[in-house]
């Protein structure tokens, strides 16, 4: 009797460009809709969108909201929400104010220039928005009372509280050491941002020789070496343009005649020199960095996954998920000390309403980046790339002359869309 003949598998389907790349393809639509949108507006301002000028100006005032908006991360991903975070902002920058301009001179008798006044008031406002956040984490985790109505009280009181540590005042001029960290007043110049480019290009691309060597020992399929070379040559070219787009931003010629007579020196001629690289840029991309370790190497972020995708097995599992509310929350107010160290070196000083709407932009940041607000999915960088969307979309409107509630509106609405996007491709890959 003749043997049937076995039956041939199915050849795989064949993958497109964009599957033998490997990248996700909710941060591809990001990415392109910012392209988009920068390209529009530049075309709508007659090119001055993408000047080096304003993409400098863009990255300070994205920094502050994004560092934020990487708590709001972890915070989103364990199914709560934080309205206190502009306040809090507010309190932070507040305690700091008073700390290298009032209590630390009348206590300690340090004067503005004294080495020790920017670390010891960072290090004091850290301490303050870290016990904030635990406080209001314990909160939630311990009383079980639910984080939208912790945080709508702790953006009532923190914002108050700052009001009142001033007595409403504006506190300034700041440490300049201190006031480096806001952008402008602290950057790397042409040579210290090509090294640091250069470092950050090598540890993207052993980072793409990292990840397929242990694919390969692992036995996992690789993609092919074109795609490898793609994706390097696309690091390439994004970190070396950004880098050189930044140096391409000078100092203007009499802020650097000023700067050689404040050292009782003539300017020589045809001086030159770059801005570069903001310290609260790479301030920001540390902690992108080690918040990215965070969420994929760590047991925490596996826990703030884990609770965030079924809250009851994660308990059922061992996690303390009481425990986990509060530490999730308490960085959330670490975070929210480094932003207002930023915010308030950039403006020079304390105002009583620095970080004012914060918590909407940290918010929506968060959610156009990818982040569930049914909680278990969230990427730190799709945070990051969120909120420069909605500073580039801010920023935007002002330079074509929309009126400020117009822009709120379309604020509003590009936030219900992003919502209404993610809601619909989760369906579609089944909730991946």
């Amino acid at each position: 009797m003749a043997q049937p003949e076995p039956e041939l598998a199915p050849a795989p389907p064949r993958k497109n460009f964009i599957q033998l790349l490997d990248i996700d393809l909710r941060l591809l639509g990001m990415v392109g809709a910012f392209v988009v949108l920068c390209i529009a507006f530049d075309v709508m301002t007659g090119g001055r969108f993408l000047t080096p000028r304003n993409i400098f100006n863009l990255t300070i005032q994205t920094v502050s909201v994004a560092i934020m908006a990487t708590g709001m991360v972890f915070i989103i991903v364990t199914r709560h929400i934080d309205l206190s975070v502009g306040a809090l902002l507010a309190t932070c920058s507040a305690v700091m104010a008073m700390t290298q301009t009032v209590w630390l001179p009348n206590a300690l008798g340090l004067g503005l220039g004294n080495p020790l006044i920017p670390w010891v008031t960072i290090a004091f406002g850290l301490l303050v928005g870290t016990l904030i956040g635990a406080f209001q984490g314990w909160l939630v985790g311990y009383l079980t009372i639910p984080a939208f109505i912790v945080t709508l009280g702790g953006l009532l009181i923190w914002r108050n509280a700052g009001w009142y540590l001033t007595s409403g005042k504006t506190i300034g001029p700041l440490n300049p050491t201190f006031e480096k960290f806001g952008g402008i007043n602290g950057t790397l110049g042409a040579t210290g941002s090509w090294i640091v480019g250069g470092l950050a290009l090598a540890g993207a691309l052993y980072g793409l020789y990292a990840a397929r060597r242990n694919k390969t020992r692992h036995g996992f399929t690789v993609k092919p070496l074109w795609a490898e070379g793609v994706l390097a040559l696309i690091c390439t070219v994004s970190i070396l343009g950004f880098v050189a787009v930044l140096n391409a931003y000078q100092v203007p010629t009499r802020r650097l005649e000023r700067m050689f007579e404040e050292q009782g020196q003539v300017m020589p001629e045809g001086f030159t020199q770059s801005y570069g690289i903001p310290i609260s840029v790479l301030l920001l991309i540390f902690i992108a960095i080690i918040m990215t370790i965070t969420a994929r190497r760590t047991r925490f972020g596996r826990y703030i996954f884990a609770t965030g995708g079924n809250p009851d097995a994660a308990e059922l599992s061992g996690i303390n998920t009481r425990w986990l509310t509060v530490k999730v929350f308490a960085l959330m107010g670490a975070l929210c000390a480094i932003s207002a160290v930023v915010a308030s070196a950039r403006l020079t000083n304390h105002s009583n309403d620095i970080g004012t709407l914060d918590e909407l932009r940290v918010i929506a940041a968060a959610v156009i980046g990818g982040t569930a607000l049914a909680g278990g999915l969230g990427t730190i960088h799709g945070a990051i790339l969120g909120a420069l969307i909605m500073q580039s979309l801010q920023s935007g409107m002002a330079m074509v002359g929309v009126d400020a509630p117009l822009q709120n509106i379309v604020v509003g609405a590009v936030l219900v869309l992003a919502v209404l996007i993610d809601i619909i491709y989760r369906k579609r890959t089944g909730g991946a």
